[in-house]
């Protein structure tokens, strides 16, 4: 198999490391894992593209590249400049340092890039590993997903529905915030929503009165309605949400009918 792996934490941040590692465990000896990452973090830059201006293109190492761009910029310049003649069977997205559960999906560079594969018709996947107390101050906090991402990635690769939808089907794969000998099993989850806890915009002002603004999370111990993914997640288990690109409310098409 031949693996394409992006991130939006940046080319260098450990996450991203073990990405690449389950990405090895999956390709086998025969495969190949390339990589194809952005220059700096683009933490919460969504889906984004750099539309209006050019990204610079960095070789580092064999099958590995930085952008100057968003993880979708990324997945991009891999399938259509770096390997345009080798065209990847899976793209991976990760692993996120911190969840994109529930609201965070809305924001999440990593989603960013494994929606990209997919609307580029291949089977896409985004990783996240939850952070929380009995995970942040492990050796590696990554641990939880080191130990069970590659197993979850095989399950849905052999499961994968056929796909009949004009924009193709992504995975959001949330790891719990316990160590890996903690985990106890993965759950198919929906969407979630943690109530009163939405992003929102701090003031601070520098030493010569300029007036900056820093955005701010909710509070992501909050759990979320049974069956959804960070409920799932904090209940100690692995979260999987089958995702599309498509945001049309479908349960409001019939009321609405009436304006037509």
């Amino acid at each position: 198999m031949r693996i394409l792996v992006t991130n939006d934490d940046g080319i260098s941040a450990p996450g991203l490391a073990v990405l690449e590692a389950i990405a090895a465990d999956l390709a086998g000896s025969d495969g190949e894992v390339w990589t194809v990452a952005p220059a700096f973090e683009q933490s919460g830059v969504g889906h984004c593209i750099s539309y209006t201006h050019p990204s610079i293109l960095s070789e580092l190492g064999p099958r590995r590249f930085a952008a100057e761009g968003s993880p979708a910029d990324c997945v991009l310049a891999a399938l259509h400049v770096v390997m345009k003649d080798h065209r990847p069977d899976l793209v991976l997205s990760g692993v996120n340092r911190g969840n994109n559960s529930a609201e965070n999906a809305l924001y999440s560079g990593t989603l960013g890039g494994a929606m990209e594969g997919a609307l580029q018709g291949l089977p896409s996947m985004a990783l996240s590993q939850y952070f929380g107390s009995e995970n942040r101050d492990l050796d590696n906090p990554f641990e939880a997903a080191r130990q069970h991402g590659a197993d979850v990635v095989r399950k849905l690769l052999a499961a994968q529905p056929a796909n009949d939808q004009p924009y193709g089907l992504f995975y959001n794969i949330n790891f719990p915030p316990v160590a890996a000998s903690d985990v106890k099993g993965t759950r198919v989850t929906t969407q979630g929503c943690r109530e009163g806890k939405r992003f929102s915009a701090q003031e601070q002002f520098s030493p010569n009165g300029k007036r900056f603004i820093w955005v701010k999370g909710g509070d992501q111990q909050v759990t979320t309605a049974p069956g959804t993914d960070a409920a799932a997640n904090l209940a100690g288990f692995i979260s999987v949400t089958p995702m599309r690109a498509d945001l049309t409310a479908h349960d409001t098409l019939e009321a609405l009918k009436a304006i037509e």
